[in-house]
């Protein structure tokens, strides 16, 4: 199934929930489930971006479907990367 890279960077609001409800974390990665998408690993973040999420769904679709449905909430905006194994691309770099 592809892998892709979502970075997402908290609004005002998003803080605030954030800082009253840490577990709206684990809720927020429920709802990504229930759109076909799977969170395979997340890392808070410093810099620019809050949080790196490693995410399994499959097609991109589905990711811009996660993504649309997520950041309409107002609490973040996403961007959202598709994420190529290296034996694939040198399999593709061979032929």
């Amino acid at each position: 199934m592809p892998t892709y890279i979502m970075l997402s960077k908290l609004s005002e609001q998003g803080l605030q929930t954030l800082r009253a409800n840490p577990e709206r974390i684990r809720e927020v990665n429920k709802d990504v489930e229930e759109l076909g998408a799977r969170v395979l690993h997340q890392w808070f973040m410093l810099g620019p971006y809050d949080f790196v999420n490693i995410v399994e769904a499959p097609d991109a679709k589905t990711i811009a479907r996660v993504s649309v449905a997520i950041s309409a909430r107002g609490s973040t905006s996403l961007e959202s990367y598709e994420a190529i194994e290296v034996s694939d691309v040198l399999d593709v770099l061979s032929a």
